[in-house]
Protein backbone atom coordinates (compact mmCIF):
# COMPACT_ATOMS: atom_id res chain seq x y z
CA UNK A 1 0.00 0.00 0.00
CA UNK A 2 3.30 2.52 0.45
CA UNK A 3 4.07 2.34 -2.99
CA UNK A 4 0.26 2.98 -4.25
CA UNK A 5 -0.34 5.81 -2.00
CA UNK A 6 3.11 7.18 -3.19
CA UNK A 7 2.24 6.82 -6.77
CA UNK A 8 -1.13 8.14 -5.97
CA UNK A 9 0.86 11.43 -4.59
CA UNK A 10 2.87 11.90 -7.42
CA UNK A 11 -0.20 11.34 -9.49
CA UNK A 12 -1.92 14.02 -8.38
CA UNK A 13 0.97 16.85 -8.72
CA UNK A 14 1.53 15.82 -12.20
CA UNK A 15 0.70 19.12 -14.55
CA UNK A 16 -1.97 17.30 -16.42
CA UNK A 17 -2.34 19.95 -18.89
CA UNK A 18 1.19 19.76 -19.84
CA UNK A 19 2.37 15.79 -18.89
CA UNK A 20 1.06 12.72 -20.05
CA UNK A 21 1.59 9.93 -17.56
CA UNK A 22 0.94 5.92 -17.62
CA UNK A 23 1.20 2.86 -15.09
CA UNK A 24 3.17 -0.04 -15.11
CA UNK A 25 1.86 -2.97 -13.78
CA UNK A 26 2.88 -6.59 -13.41
CA UNK A 27 0.05 -8.81 -13.67
CA UNK A 28 2.04 -12.14 -13.96
CA UNK A 29 5.01 -13.81 -12.97
CA UNK A 30 6.19 -17.75 -13.52
CA UNK A 31 8.95 -18.51 -12.19
CA UNK A 32 11.35 -16.20 -10.15
CA UNK A 33 11.25 -12.69 -10.10
CA UNK A 34 12.52 -9.54 -7.35
CA UNK A 35 8.99 -8.03 -7.52
CA UNK A 36 5.45 -10.08 -7.68
CA UNK A 37 2.16 -9.28 -8.97
CA UNK A 38 0.40 -6.06 -8.13
CA UNK A 39 4.08 -4.17 -8.22
CA UNK A 40 3.82 -0.61 -9.82
CA UNK A 41 5.22 1.75 -11.24
CA UNK A 42 4.17 5.48 -12.04
CA UNK A 43 5.72 6.88 -15.54
CA UNK A 44 5.28 10.44 -16.89
CA UNK A 45 6.40 11.27 -20.43
CA UNK A 46 9.29 13.77 -19.48
CA UNK A 47 10.95 10.60 -17.84
CA UNK A 48 10.25 10.67 -14.15
CA UNK A 49 8.96 7.36 -12.64
CA UNK A 50 7.91 6.18 -9.29
CA UNK A 51 7.47 2.83 -7.94
CA UNK A 52 8.83 -0.13 -9.44
CA UNK A 53 8.43 -3.47 -11.21
CA UNK A 54 11.52 -4.65 -10.78
CA UNK A 55 15.06 -4.56 -8.48
CA UNK A 56 16.18 -1.71 -11.38
CA UNK A 57 16.73 -4.09 -14.09
CA UNK A 58 13.57 -3.51 -16.07
CA UNK A 59 13.35 -0.21 -15.22
CA UNK A 60 14.89 1.56 -18.10
CA UNK A 61 12.93 -0.64 -21.30
CA UNK A 62 9.55 -0.22 -19.00
CA UNK A 63 10.25 3.60 -19.29
CA UNK A 64 10.35 3.86 -23.25
CA UNK A 65 7.27 0.99 -22.85
CA UNK A 66 5.37 3.46 -20.87
CA UNK A 67 6.02 6.77 -22.92
CA UNK A 68 5.21 4.95 -26.38
CA UNK A 69 1.47 3.73 -24.75
CA UNK A 70 1.42 7.48 -23.73
CA UNK A 71 1.78 8.15 -27.28
CA UNK A 72 -0.35 5.65 -28.89
CA UNK A 73 -3.16 6.10 -26.07
CA UNK A 74 -2.89 2.51 -25.63
CA UNK A 75 -2.44 -0.29 -23.37
CA UNK A 76 -0.14 -3.11 -24.13
CA UNK A 77 1.31 -6.27 -22.61
CA UNK A 78 4.73 -6.60 -22.28
CA UNK A 79 6.74 -9.86 -21.20
CA UNK A 80 10.09 -10.55 -19.88
CA UNK A 81 11.32 -13.50 -20.24
CA UNK A 82 15.18 -13.87 -18.25
CA UNK A 83 14.75 -17.51 -18.54
CA UNK A 84 16.44 -17.56 -22.05
CA UNK A 85 19.95 -17.39 -23.06
CA UNK A 86 19.36 -14.34 -25.64
CA UNK A 87 21.21 -11.29 -25.80
CA UNK A 88 19.00 -9.38 -27.26
CA UNK A 89 16.24 -9.95 -24.63
CA UNK A 90 15.58 -7.56 -21.67
CA UNK A 91 17.14 -9.03 -18.78
CA UNK A 92 18.79 -11.93 -19.98
CA UNK A 93 21.73 -12.33 -17.35
CA UNK A 94 20.26 -11.03 -14.45
CA UNK A 95 19.59 -14.91 -13.02
CA UNK A 96 16.13 -14.38 -11.69
CA UNK A 97 15.37 -17.25 -14.15
CA UNK A 98 11.42 -15.59 -14.54
CA UNK A 99 9.07 -14.28 -17.24
CA UNK A 100 7.37 -11.29 -16.05
CA UNK A 101 4.13 -9.71 -17.87
CA UNK A 102 4.25 -6.02 -17.51
CA UNK A 103 0.88 -3.99 -18.43
CA UNK A 104 1.69 -0.69 -19.37
CA UNK A 105 -1.49 1.62 -19.23
CA UNK A 106 -2.18 5.04 -20.44
CA UNK A 107 -3.89 7.28 -17.82
CA UNK A 108 -6.44 9.18 -19.76
CA UNK A 109 -6.50 12.30 -16.63
CA UNK A 110 -10.55 12.63 -17.48
CA UNK A 111 -11.60 9.30 -16.82
CA UNK A 112 -12.58 8.73 -13.14
CA UNK A 113 -12.43 4.83 -13.53
CA UNK A 114 -8.49 5.32 -15.33
CA UNK A 115 -6.11 2.73 -13.13
CA UNK A 116 -5.21 5.51 -10.83
CA UNK A 117 -8.50 6.77 -9.80
CA UNK A 118 -9.69 2.96 -8.68
CA UNK A 119 -6.51 2.68 -6.86
CA UNK A 120 -7.83 6.82 -5.12
CA UNK A 121 -10.96 4.88 -4.24
CA UNK A 122 -9.40 1.73 -3.03
CA UNK A 123 -7.17 4.05 0.02
CA UNK A 124 -10.65 6.01 0.60
CA UNK A 125 -12.18 2.31 1.93
CA UNK A 126 -10.52 2.29 4.55
CA UNK A 127 -9.42 -0.96 6.31
CA UNK A 128 -11.35 -2.92 3.24
CA UNK A 129 -9.82 -5.61 1.35
CA UNK A 130 -10.60 -4.34 -2.09
CA UNK A 131 -10.57 -6.82 -5.36
CA UNK A 132 -9.67 -5.58 -8.70
CA UNK A 133 -10.16 -7.32 -12.14
CA UNK A 134 -7.74 -5.85 -14.63
CA UNK A 135 -8.07 -6.68 -18.17
CA UNK A 136 -4.56 -7.70 -19.44
CA UNK A 137 -5.65 -8.79 -22.96
CA UNK A 138 -8.15 -9.57 -25.38
CA UNK A 139 -8.96 -11.99 -28.66
CA UNK A 140 -11.35 -11.23 -30.45
CA UNK A 141 -15.04 -8.76 -30.46
CA UNK A 142 -15.42 -7.10 -27.05
CA UNK A 143 -17.75 -3.77 -27.84
CA UNK A 144 -17.45 -3.19 -24.43
CA UNK A 145 -14.12 -3.38 -22.24
CA UNK A 146 -10.59 -2.69 -23.82
CA UNK A 147 -7.30 -3.56 -22.53
CA UNK A 148 -5.69 -1.83 -19.49
CA UNK A 149 -9.45 -1.69 -18.16
CA UNK A 150 -9.59 -1.55 -14.31
CA UNK A 151 -13.00 -3.05 -12.44
CA UNK A 152 -13.25 -2.38 -8.97
CA UNK A 153 -15.37 -5.25 -8.27
CA UNK A 154 -18.07 -6.05 -5.05
CA UNK A 155 -20.64 -7.39 -6.54
CA UNK A 156 -21.28 -9.72 -9.49
CA UNK A 157 -23.04 -6.80 -10.96
CA UNK A 158 -19.44 -5.35 -11.16
CA UNK A 159 -19.14 -7.38 -13.65
CA UNK A 160 -21.94 -6.64 -15.76
CA UNK A 161 -19.45 -4.53 -18.41
CA UNK A 162 -18.77 -7.99 -19.85
CA UNK A 163 -22.36 -8.21 -20.95
CA UNK A 164 -21.99 -11.66 -20.90
CA UNK A 165 -23.74 -13.78 -18.01
CA UNK A 166 -21.41 -17.16 -18.58
CA UNK A 167 -18.44 -14.77 -18.93
CA UNK A 168 -20.15 -12.78 -15.32
CA UNK A 169 -20.30 -16.44 -13.96
CA UNK A 170 -17.01 -17.80 -15.00
CA UNK A 171 -14.98 -14.56 -13.46
CA UNK A 172 -17.15 -15.03 -10.37
CA UNK A 173 -16.13 -18.15 -9.17
CA UNK A 174 -12.53 -17.24 -9.88
CA UNK A 175 -12.68 -13.80 -7.70
CA UNK A 176 -14.48 -16.03 -5.37
CA UNK A 177 -11.61 -18.30 -5.08
CA UNK A 178 -9.12 -15.69 -4.63
CA UNK A 179 -11.01 -14.13 -1.88
CA UNK A 180 -10.89 -17.09 -0.27
CA UNK A 181 -7.13 -17.82 -0.94
CA UNK A 182 -6.38 -14.24 -0.27
CA UNK A 183 -4.20 -14.32 -3.16
CA UNK A 184 -4.01 -12.50 -6.43
CA UNK A 185 -3.87 -14.33 -9.89
CA UNK A 186 -3.69 -14.08 -13.92
CA UNK A 187 -6.64 -16.12 -15.31
CA UNK A 188 -7.01 -16.66 -18.78
CA UNK A 189 -11.54 -17.15 -20.13
CA UNK A 190 -12.45 -18.32 -23.06
CA UNK A 191 -16.06 -17.89 -25.19
CA UNK A 192 -17.97 -19.97 -26.20
CA UNK A 193 -17.35 -18.53 -30.01
CA UNK A 194 -14.05 -18.30 -29.21
CA UNK A 195 -12.90 -14.87 -28.49
CA UNK A 196 -10.39 -15.02 -25.32
CA UNK A 197 -9.99 -12.97 -22.01
CA UNK A 198 -7.29 -12.34 -19.65
CA UNK A 199 -7.24 -10.70 -16.64
CA UNK A 200 -5.27 -9.99 -13.72
CA UNK A 201 -7.55 -10.78 -10.52
CA UNK A 202 -5.64 -8.81 -7.65
CA UNK A 203 -6.68 -8.46 -3.88
CA UNK A 204 -5.62 -5.55 -2.12
CA UNK A 205 -5.39 -6.55 1.79
CA UNK A 206 -5.36 -3.42 4.10
CA UNK A 207 -1.78 -2.20 5.72
CA UNK A 208 -1.27 -3.81 8.79
CA UNK A 209 -1.69 -1.07 11.67
CA UNK A 210 0.65 -1.45 14.78
CA UNK A 211 -0.90 0.06 17.83
CA UNK A 212 2.39 0.71 20.19
CA UNK A 213 1.00 0.61 23.97
CA UNK A 214 2.98 2.85 25.73
CA UNK A 215 5.48 6.23 25.49
CA UNK A 216 9.03 5.64 26.78
CA UNK A 217 11.95 6.48 24.54
CA UNK A 218 11.92 3.12 22.76
CA UNK A 219 8.41 3.54 21.19
CA UNK A 220 10.52 6.02 18.71
CA UNK A 221 12.24 3.77 16.38
CA UNK A 222 9.60 1.04 16.78
CA UNK A 223 7.15 3.78 15.00
CA UNK A 224 9.54 5.04 12.29
CA UNK A 225 10.46 1.87 11.57
CA UNK A 226 6.84 1.14 11.06
CA UNK A 227 6.30 4.01 8.64
CA UNK A 228 9.57 3.32 6.96
CA UNK A 229 7.56 -0.53 6.33
CA UNK A 230 4.69 1.08 4.67
CA UNK A 231 2.18 0.31 7.89
CA UNK A 232 -0.07 2.96 9.77
CA UNK A 233 1.00 2.98 13.47
CA UNK A 234 -1.29 4.36 16.72
CA UNK A 235 -0.30 5.18 19.84
CA UNK A 236 -1.86 4.89 23.18
CA UNK A 237 -0.36 6.35 26.00
CA UNK A 238 -1.19 8.69 29.20
CA UNK A 239 -1.42 11.99 26.98
CA UNK A 240 0.10 13.91 29.71
CA UNK A 241 3.86 11.60 28.83
CA UNK A 242 3.61 11.76 25.01
CA UNK A 243 6.57 13.42 23.75
CA UNK A 244 5.24 16.18 20.76
CA UNK A 245 7.83 14.81 18.95
CA UNK A 246 5.87 11.35 18.20
CA UNK A 247 3.21 13.59 16.41
CA UNK A 248 4.97 13.57 13.19
CA UNK A 249 5.59 10.30 13.03
CA UNK A 250 2.10 8.35 14.76
CA UNK A 251 -0.93 8.40 12.67
CA UNK A 252 -2.98 8.29 15.68
CA UNK A 253 -3.12 8.86 19.19
CA UNK A 254 -5.22 7.92 21.94
CA UNK A 255 -5.14 7.54 25.39
CA UNK A 256 -5.67 4.04 27.42
CA UNK A 257 -9.31 4.74 28.64
CA UNK A 258 -9.76 5.20 24.38
CA UNK A 259 -8.31 1.74 23.27
CA UNK A 260 -12.49 0.89 22.25
CA UNK A 261 -12.58 3.74 19.73
CA UNK A 262 -9.74 2.03 17.45
CA UNK A 263 -10.40 -0.10 15.13
CA UNK A 264 -8.71 -2.75 15.52
CA UNK A 265 -9.54 -5.69 13.00
CA UNK A 266 -7.69 -8.80 12.39
CA UNK A 267 -4.63 -6.66 10.29
CA UNK A 268 -3.58 -4.73 13.59
CA UNK A 269 -0.74 -5.84 15.47
CA UNK A 270 -0.58 -4.74 19.06
CA UNK A 271 2.78 -4.00 21.48
CA UNK A 272 2.71 -3.39 24.59
CA UNK A 273 5.41 -1.52 25.91
CA UNK A 274 4.73 0.47 29.08
CA UNK A 275 7.72 -0.98 30.98
CA UNK A 276 5.31 -0.59 33.64
CA UNK A 277 4.21 -3.77 34.74
CA UNK A 278 0.30 -2.67 36.45
CA UNK A 279 -0.21 -1.09 33.05
CA UNK A 280 0.77 -4.22 31.24
CA UNK A 281 -0.98 -6.49 32.99
CA UNK A 282 -4.71 -4.52 33.12
CA UNK A 283 -4.00 -3.91 29.20
CA UNK A 284 -3.50 -7.51 28.51
CA UNK A 285 -7.01 -9.10 29.08
CA UNK A 286 -8.68 -5.70 27.00
CA UNK A 287 -6.18 -5.95 23.77
CA UNK A 288 -7.07 -10.02 24.61
CA UNK A 289 -10.82 -9.25 23.77
CA UNK A 290 -10.12 -7.34 20.41
CA UNK A 291 -9.39 -8.90 16.66
CA UNK A 292 -5.56 -8.38 16.65
CA UNK A 293 -3.42 -11.43 14.98
CA UNK A 294 -0.61 -10.03 16.65
CA UNK A 295 -0.55 -9.10 20.72
CA UNK A 296 3.97 -8.66 21.55
CA UNK A 297 4.89 -7.88 25.27
CA UNK A 298 8.24 -6.44 25.74
CA UNK A 299 10.37 -7.64 28.77
CA UNK A 300 11.64 -11.00 29.65
CA UNK A 301 9.36 -14.13 29.79
CA UNK A 302 9.66 -14.80 33.49
CA UNK A 303 7.52 -11.16 33.40
CA UNK A 304 5.42 -12.26 30.95
CA UNK A 305 4.58 -15.42 33.03
CA UNK A 306 4.20 -14.24 36.26
CA UNK A 307 1.43 -11.79 34.54
CA UNK A 308 -0.06 -14.77 32.93
CA UNK A 309 -0.44 -16.62 36.60
CA UNK A 310 -1.44 -13.93 38.26
CA UNK A 311 -4.28 -13.05 35.93
CA UNK A 312 -4.99 -16.31 36.13
CA UNK A 313 -5.22 -16.64 40.02
CA UNK A 314 -7.94 -13.58 39.32
CA UNK A 315 -10.34 -15.46 37.13
CA UNK A 316 -8.54 -14.14 34.22
CA UNK A 317 -6.84 -17.47 32.76
CA UNK A 318 -5.59 -17.10 29.09
CA UNK A 319 -6.86 -19.88 27.32
CA UNK A 320 -4.57 -21.72 24.51
CA UNK A 321 -6.87 -19.88 21.73
CA UNK A 322 -5.87 -16.72 23.08
CA UNK A 323 -2.34 -17.91 23.69
CA UNK A 324 -1.50 -18.57 20.73
CA UNK A 325 -1.88 -14.72 19.28
CA UNK A 326 0.68 -13.41 22.18
CA UNK A 327 4.60 -13.24 21.28
CA UNK A 328 6.58 -13.16 24.80
CA UNK A 329 9.21 -11.47 24.75
CA UNK A 330 7.88 -9.82 21.47
CA UNK A 331 10.06 -9.73 18.89
CA UNK A 332 12.71 -12.81 16.44
CA UNK A 333 16.22 -14.00 18.21
CA UNK A 334 18.34 -11.80 16.08
CA UNK A 335 20.27 -11.18 18.90
CA UNK A 336 19.16 -7.60 19.14
CA UNK A 337 20.81 -5.18 21.75
CA UNK A 338 19.69 -1.62 20.89
CA UNK A 339 16.02 0.05 20.79
CA UNK A 340 16.84 0.17 16.99
CA UNK A 341 17.50 -3.44 16.99
CA UNK A 342 14.84 -4.40 19.08
CA UNK A 343 12.41 -2.43 16.95
CA UNK A 344 13.54 -4.33 13.41
CA UNK A 345 13.01 -7.56 15.91
CA UNK A 346 10.13 -7.06 16.61
CA UNK A 347 8.52 -5.88 12.91
CA UNK A 348 10.50 -8.72 11.43
CA UNK A 349 8.20 -10.96 13.87
CA UNK A 350 5.17 -9.38 13.02
CA UNK A 351 5.81 -10.01 8.86
CA UNK A 352 6.32 -13.60 9.82
CA UNK A 353 3.53 -13.63 11.79
CA UNK A 354 1.23 -12.15 9.35
CA UNK A 355 2.79 -13.84 6.41
CA UNK A 356 2.01 -17.17 8.11
CA UNK A 357 6.30 -17.78 7.84
CA UNK A 358 8.89 -19.53 9.97
CA UNK A 359 11.22 -16.48 10.25
CA UNK A 360 13.98 -19.10 9.27
CA UNK A 361 17.09 -18.49 7.44
CA UNK A 362 15.83 -18.17 3.49
CA UNK A 363 19.28 -20.30 2.70
CA UNK A 364 17.51 -23.12 4.77
CA UNK A 365 14.54 -22.90 2.54
CA UNK A 366 13.91 -25.44 0.30
CA UNK A 367 11.44 -24.31 -1.84
CA UNK A 368 10.68 -21.39 -3.87
CA UNK A 369 10.67 -18.00 -1.63
CA UNK A 370 7.38 -17.31 -3.19
CA UNK A 371 4.54 -19.41 -4.21
CA UNK A 372 4.98 -20.38 -8.05
CA UNK A 373 2.05 -19.95 -10.67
Amino acid sequence: MKEIKAIISAYDKIDKAKTGAALATVVRVEGSSYRRTGARMLVTDDGVWVGGISGGCLEGDALKRARLAIAKSESSLITYDTTEDDAYQIGVGLGCNGIIDVLFTPLQYQDKNNPVEVLKTCVAANRQTNILVTITNLEGFWPNVRTGNVIRYKTVQSLAVFADAAIEQQLEEHINAQIESGKSRHVGIRKAGGEKLAVFIEILLPEIRLVLMGHQYDIYPLARLTKEVGWQVTMVSNPLKINTRLVDTVDAIFSYDQLSDIRIDQYTAIVLMAHDYKTDKANLPKVLQTAAFYIGMLGPRVRSEKIFNELATEGQSISGEYMARIYAPAGLDIGALSPEEIALSIIAEIKTVFSKRGGTFLKFRHSPIHERS
